[in-house]
């Protein structure tokens, strides 16, 4: 499981893009409504870049073997 707490559409994105997050986190005194929508939509619609960043995402796998 990877959370990201994010308070805007670009920590969204980046969530999904560089660290592959599958929960999106969302403070609701922080965040308004028309803005978690809008959220909740960029980071179901954005897919994992992979590459140097799949590199990092391996490094903490192993790190959770242990």
């Amino acid at each position: 499981v990877r959370a990201a707490l994010c308070t805007n559409e670009f920590m969204a994105r980046m969530a999904r893009e560089h660290n592959d997050a599958n929960i999106l986190c969302l403070g609701e005194r922080v965040v308004g409504q028309g803005l978690a929508w809008s959220m909740v939509q960029t980071f179901l619609e954005t897919s994992f870049a992979g590459e140097r960043h799949q590199r990092r995402l391996d490094l903490i796998e192993l790190f959770d073997r242990r």
